[in-house]
């Protein structure tokens, strides 16, 4: 039996976070993040992953979002990244003015929302990209 097999068998394999038997938060096979965390290498793995599978979610739920150009289209991935496709969704009239291209009343319903007063800066980044397509 390999080094890896033997981890696999002993550890066990959690793909969402857990407390170990001493309370130390874990993830994976055994990896505790309390003292060994995740690499900057693995972060971008995750992140690359994350980026992967929220565009196609995007493009899933709205196949119109092809017709956008790169940056709009990368704001509306960003927001469903924050707050998961169906939170993105929920943004109905947003989404209905980015449709039929009209980014300005986009911004403005990005900006006169909850999400904005809670995330700040970052809806107001959003919202100069989906105004401007930069």
């Amino acid at each position: 039996m390999t080094l890896r097999e033997q981890l696999l068998r002993d550890e066990g394999c959690r793909l969402k976070l857990y407390l170990d038997s001493r309370g130390v938060p874990t993830i994976g096979v055994g990896r505790n993040l309390r003292d060994k965390g995740i690499s900057l290498a693995e972060a971008e793995l995750m992140l690359e992953n994350d980026i992967s599978e929220f565009s196609a979610s995007v493009l899933a739920a709205l196949p119109w979002v092809l017709g956008l150009d790169e940056a709009r289209r990368a704001a509306l991935v960003n927001m469903a990244f924050n707050l998961g496709i169906a939170g993105l969704l929920a943004f109905r009239k947003m989404l209905a003015a980015a449709e039929r291209e009209d980014y300005h009343a986009a911004a403005t319903e990005l900006l006169n929302s909850r999400y904005a007063e809670q995330v700040g800066a970052r809806a107001q980044r959003l919202a100069e990209q989906m105004r401007t397509g930069q």
